[in-house]
């Protein structure tokens, strides 16, 4: 039989803070109540905690409320039917998910067993001691061993996603998947038609969101995972060696993944002087380092169900080169169009969709500006909006990936010094370059010049703004003479 008595781990626990508050206040609660899954992996790895999922024998989402009304936090019931109910927490060192859930079947057991991988079918005693470990399927073992293995015999054929979840918590964690468990993810590959589009997005953009993109990616392709969410990798893969020499279109999207991942990292609040060791990545932290707080900024955006703007980024950049597969070197427009289909079957959002469809099909605009005037900064902030952020982004990291070993140093700074230049007009010239501030509108042009409403008001309007770009106007009269000037131009 399984022992389920709690024992010492062979490394302590780390809890935060908020767990011995939560102890504390659920002291007088009568029923069981055990912190399961995720959050005692990390405890026992000394990773932080965001999200806690907790385990009791009835009356889950009533639990739930009450620490809600307690904490000051959110509620939110996921499963009435199963009992299931969440909690968001805004604590000092930022927001915590918390999960409460019935037991799956009529014990502890039978939870920790219908669980997915043993490292995460551990649990502590909430009223008990914090220190010790509830551990019956000796997931403390594979812990230590680094080994990602299945709770059971049905574990990922009851729950087909959880192959893909098997790549993404071995790449975060840095572990080996089992080999039964290989086996076995290899084996429901099938049967990912039958999950839900939506269950299929969010696992997927978590993986996209590691740290380690590209080596997940390469893991899930190993699977036959890859294809099965986004058919074009096949096609990708298929395709002619057309970027470098041995080098075909998949491998080239790889490399632009981890490229664009390091760009990320150097910019990100954690980089260390590791992360900008290479000349490629060196030269981005000096040229770019001025725009970091924005940079970090903009990359914190979230998306709906607060699907992260990197996982976003990251599904881009391994869906821009989708419409290269028969060796043609343009082909932006074909990407755009089969992003925009994937991210219908994905259900993304329409802003995301939008998002996505800019990105690809305006990728090589810092390439085609044929000067870095402030007209050519004011044209390319109008054609791409907030997203050309993320263009210039992706631009260096596909540079990086098309040059390889041929990356020539005085052409690289060239390439970093127009980026900057764009993101300089984006973040700190919006006023003067991208944006500027209505001197007239389209009620005073009809006025002025006894027009009616149509699309020349629109086009007097952005001469007046063109105007103002190149230096030609500075107040309301100027406006009003230079769209004069364009009138008897054009009549």
């Amino acid at each position: 039989m399984m022992d389920t008595a709690p024992r010492q781990p062979h490394r302590p626990l780390f809890w935060p803070d908020f767990i011995l508050d939560l102890q504390e206040f659920l002291h007088d609660i009568p029923d069981e109540i055990y912190i399961v899954g995720g959050a005692v992996r990390d405890a026992l790895l000394h990773r932080p905690l965001h999200d806690i999922d907790l385990a009791t024998p009835q009356d889950a989402v009533k639990l739930a409320r009450k620490i809600a009304n307690h904490f000051n936090g959110d509620i939110f019931v996921l499963d009435a039917e199963r009992d299931v109910g969440r909690v968001l927490l805004d604590l000092p060192d930022g927001r915590l998910t918390l999960d409460v859930a019935r037991f799956r079947g009529s014990s502890l057991l039978d939870d920790l067993q219908d669980r997915d991988f043993t490292l995460n079918a551990m649990s502590v005693d909430l009223h008990g001691d914090l220190s010790l470990l509830v551990d019956p399927l000796n997931g403390e073992t594979d812990v230590k061993h680094k080994l990602l293995r299945r709770c059971g015999d049905h574990a990922l054929s009851d729950d087909p996603i959880r192959a893909l979840r098997a790549v993404r918590q071995s790449t975060q964690l840095g572990m080996h998947i089992e080999s039964e468990t290989l086996k076995d993810v290899r084996h429901v590959v099938p049967e990912f038609a039958a999950v839900s589009p939506e269950r299929l997005r969010d696992e997927w953009f978590k993986v996209l969101d590691l740290q380690r993109t590209a080596a997940a990616l390469r893991v899930a392709n190993s699977l036959g995972l890859v294809d099965t969410i986004l058919p074009e990798a096949q096609a990708l893969q298929a395709a002619p060696d057309t970027i470098l020499p041995g080098v075909n279109v998949w491998q080239h999207t790889l490399t632009v993944i981890e490229n664009l991942a390091g760009i990320l990292n150097s910019i990100h609040y954690t980089r260390t002087d590791q992360t900008a060791a290479s000349f490629g990545m060196g030269m981005i932290v000096i040229q770019l380092d001025r725009y970091r707080t924005s940079l970090i900024q903009h990359l914190g955006k979230l998306w709906p169900n607060e699907r992260t703007h990197r996982a976003l980024m990251m599904l881009g950049a391994l869906l821009h080169d989708a419409g290269r597969v028969d060796g043609s070197k343009s082909s932006e427009k074909q990407s755009a169009e089969l992003a925009a289909a994937r991210a219908d079957a994905l259900r993304l959002s329409v802003p995301e969709r939008d998002y996505l469809v800019t990105l690809i099909r305006q990728q090589q605009l810092p390439l085609m500006l044929s000067d870095t005037t402030p007209l050519s900064l004011y044209q390319f902030w109008k054609q791409t909006g907030e997203v050309g952020v993320d263009i210039c982004l992706l631009y260096l990291a596909n540079y990086l990936a098309t040059q390889g070993t041929y990356l020539r140093q005085n052409d690289w700074l060239q390439v970093v010094e127009r980026i900057r230049i764009l993101l300089e007009a984006w973040f700190e010239k919006r006023d003067q370059v991208v944006s500027p501030p209505v001197l007239v509108d389209g009620n005073q042009i009809m006025a002025a010049f006894d027009l009616r409403p149509g699309r020349i008001i629109g086009e007097l309007l952005e001469h007046i703004r063109v105007g103002q770009v190149t230096g030609r106007v500075h107040n309301a009269d100027e406006a009003l003479l230079h769209a004069k000037e364009w009138l008897t131009e054009k009549r």
